[in-house]
């Protein structure tokens, strides 16, 4: 019987669509799936919820909850994270304390000072995993990473532990399927080439048999109601040539040239993001995402008794997350075509080696496979390699302890050194590492 972890199961709402996704997979509907979260409430809500699903489904799969994580991944097959470590908490102070310098994040979980501390809290709790599942896991239990950062954490776990893993996004799946809706092609008519590192990774090619799409992508984005919806990706593609994969709030905050000040970002951009309908949350202005984590808060009860009840009812299809889709492909030794985050090793010639890059991977019995991109556009490796860059010296500073690493890293990052001096740096790095000093033992 296969067995399925979940480090970081108390986020109900994900927690519920992987186990729905993983449920809904023929082979996999007899399981077990362990839970696993250091917050008891939220872990029992958890295992509630998912035990409903087997229920309502009348399936024979066997739902294990424990707030130890060497119990979780005990002679497990795969290990699923999604934890968030230092919660809202920690959160807060990733965006509050670089504003007072300035430093204007939507999102902060990626690059940014954000995301440099992010990553730090991560690093440590994921290399505690990777041991227990080295000791206690199969030999081959793969690793299947939805934490962010997701380039910092998993270069962080290859360089350190060589465990098999792969990071996993949506950005790829929900940005072709956009375009494909501009555009008006149906979506399982298209192909496409898709490279670069996660949260920037580019279209290079858009085709429907041997037809080139990118035409029809140049004519959209000049409709209004398309660039309302993305207008810092068009700008993007406009300059660069191609579209890139994450969401206009995200990409902002990866490039020099959209948040230099408090004014451009609340009067000029969050305006063009008002009829965006992904932008729910707010996106443009600093702390969007922040504020929508803690609205969530308020509403999770509710949230939780309406899926308990069946008034928000189970989906019937698996989403296009790629989590059950890989299990499923390494169970059955039926090959799925991924979009994953894996070590750079002839991969994409014109980037680092080592470092992790977001790529075509096929997977089937024998594993998770990356496929050789050969090289990116230029100017499109150019800008990743100014992220890269940063998450070279965050995997330094999480492995060595080595603070000077620390403000390197927030140095080097594209929108800090837009807006900050480098003693402003200095400053905003060290009263980060004693605010969250809690969460970096890496640092004691």
């Amino acid at each position: 019987m296969t067995k399925i972890t979940i480090i970081g199961a108390g986020s109900v709402v994900f927690t519920r669509n992987l186990c729905s996704d993983i449920l809904l997979t023929p082979t996999l509907q007899d399981c077990t799936i362990t839970l696993m979260d250091i917050d008891a409430e939220r872990l029992a809500q958890a295992q509630q919820l998912v035990e409903a699903i087997v229920a309502q489904r009348r399936l024979s799969a066997r739902v294990e909850a424990t707030l130890d994580q060497r119990e979780a991944v005990a002679q497990a097959d795969y290990v699923i994270t999604t934890f968030q470590q230092g919660g809202l908490d920690a959160y807060v102070l990733d965006i509050e304390i670089p504003q007072k310098y300035g430093v204007e994040q939507c999102v902060g979980d990626t690059l940014g000072p954000g995301g440099v501390f992010r990553s730090l809290r991560t690093i440590p709790v994921l290399l505690s995993l990777c041991e227990d599942m080295n000791e206690v896991a199969k030999p081959d239990a793969l690793l299947l990473n939805y934490v962010n950062p997701m380039a910092a954490n998993c270069w962080a776990v290859d360089r350190a532990t060589g465990r098999p893993h792969v990071g996993l996004c949506h950005s790829v799946q929900g940005t072709s399927e956009m375009l494909a809706q501009w555009i008006d092609v149906p979506y399982d008519e298209i192909s496409f080439r898709c490279l670069g590192i996660n949260h920037q990774a580019f279209f290079t090619e858009f085709r429907r048999g041997h037809e080139d799409l990118y035409p029809l992508i140049w004519d959209a984005i000049e409709r209004d109601a398309v660039y309302a919806q993305e207008p810092v990706r068009i700008e993007i593609m406009k300059h660069f040539g191609y579209f890139v994969t994450e969401s206009s709030g995200h990409a902002s905050e990866y490039m020099p040239y959209f948040r230099k000040s408090a004014q451009m970002v609340n009067e000029d951009l969050v305006p063009r993001f008002k009829d965006d309908v992904n932008a729910w949350y707010d996106y443009g202005r600093s702390g969007g995402y922040l504020r929508h984590c803690q609205e969530r808060l308020e509403h999770t009860h509710a949230e939780f008794q309406a899926m308990i009840s069946g008034a928000d009812p189970l989906p019937n299809q698996r989403t296009h997350e790629y989590g059950s889709y890989i299990i499923e492909a390494m169970e059955t030794d039926q090959p799925v075509k991924i979009n994953g985050n894996v070590p750079n090793r002839g991969l994409i010639d014109n980037l680092p080696e080592g470092c992790c890059v977001e790529v075509t991977c096929l997977v089937d019995r024998n594993g998770v496979q990356p496929i050789a991109m050969g090289s990116m556009p230029p100017q499109l490796a150019a800008l990743n390699r100014t992220n890269i860059n940063v998450q070279s010296l965050i995997v330094e500073a999480a492995l060595t302890g080595n603070t000077e690493a620390v403000h390197h890293a927030v140095m080097l990052d594209p929108l800090t050194s837009a807006v900050c001096t480098l003693s402003q740096i200095r400053t905003m790095v060290d009263e980060m590492l004693v605010a969250q000093a809690h969460w970096l033992p890496q640092f004691g």
